[in-house]
């Protein structure tokens, strides 16, 4: 009998034949469905590929592009023109396009002779008052009626937004008599900067578009920050504030645009000439014996700073614009 070599027999039970490694099927991409054409306003995607179509909307374009221009800097330049040019020239050539800058001396004496650098300084100082008194009073009214809502909110919320369907013709004439003699305190603001920085802070627009933005802060910020120990102003100051810097930002670009071209309110509660700004000025300026070119160019003085503001700033007010329907968490 034959020996059986059982080691190898072992060997080949426990060592079966590698066996051979099935590759994976490849995955069938789902097929995506034909996206429809984009459609932008009334004309749609097939139709701009047509010469004839391409051809009119370029025309209609171009055309509203130069009026759009023509309409927005042509007094600006116009004015810049006048600035510059005699009274005789303005009068006889006044939409001449090519003309001779020969009277620069009419910003020296728009500037001095007729006080317009003072009216100026008044301008800014009333401007930056108001924007302040606004700002707290705005941030104050909306940060009690959105963050810390007392049981009373809803009522004030309605009064102030009732205050927007009156015309401001009918509280001008209670507004001046609290001016002349303050309740209470029976003191006389007439002929002071506090006469028109108070009324230029209660603005109920401007405590509406705060709320709103306030209201679209994520309530787990402020939640967070009360359980980390921080109270009412220490919530409004690290957290509130840092997050509404863009609307913060329009506010006070509208209330400076606002308070430099009032003209009512300052002429009946500023009489003094040398408190009075310059919206107030250029009326008595054209009212007297000042020739044409010298009050062409206190007009371009007057208008060119808060050009000159809005070009500086018109990334935060475009930005401000832009993220005032609220924040996302």
């Amino acid at each position: 009998m034959s020996v059986v070599d059982t080691s190898r027999t072992a060997t080949a039970v426990s060592d079966p034949a590698p066996v051979a490694a099935v590759p994976p099927r490849p995955r069938r991409r789902r097929r995506r469905a034909p996206e429809e054409p984009k459609t932008r306003g009334l004309i749609s995607s097939g139709d701009r590929k047509r010469r004839s179509v391409r051809f009119w909307l370029t025309l209609v374009q171009g055309v509203l592009l130069v009026g759009l221009i023509i309409a927005c800097l042509g007094p600006l330049l116009w004015s810049a023109k006048a600035s510059v040019s005699s009274s005789q020239d303005i009068v006889s050539d006044p939409m001449g396009i090519w003309f001779t800058p020969n009277e620069w001396g009419n910003l020296a004496l728009a500037w001095k002779g007729a006080q317009i650098g003072q009216s100026l300084g008044n301008t800014v100082l009333l401007a930056v008052g108001s924007t302040v008194a606004t700002l707290v009073v705005s941030i104050a009214a909306a940060f009690l009626l959105s963050v810390l809502r007392p049981k009373w909110g809803p009522w004030l919320t309605g009064a102030i937004l009732a205050t927007l369907f009156l015309p401001g013709v009918i509280s001008l004439v209670p507004l001046y008599l609290t001016v002349l003699d303050m309740p209470l305190l029976h003191i006389r603001l007439q002929d002071t900067f506090w006469a028109v920085w108070l009324p230029s802070a209660a603005s109920a627009f401007n405590v509406i578009v705060l709320k709103r933005f306030f209201d679209s802060i994520p309530r787990e910020y402020l939640e967070a920050a009360t359980i980390d120990g921080a109270g009412p102003l220490r919530i409004l100051s690290m957290v509130v504030l840092p997050l509404s810097r863009p609307i913060i930002g329009v506010v006070a670009l509208l209330s400076v645009v606002g308070a430099w071209k009032e003209f009512l309110w300052p002429m009946l509660v500023l009489s003094d000439p040398d408190l009075q700004p310059v919206s107030v000025m250029l009326p008595k300026l054209a009212a007297g014996t000042a020739p044409l070119s010298v009050q062409m160019a206190a007009v371009f003085l007057t208008i060119i700073i808060p050009v000159v503001l809005f070009v500086i700033f018109q990334k935060q007010f475009l930005r401000g614009v832009g993220t005032a329907g609220g924040i996302k968490g």
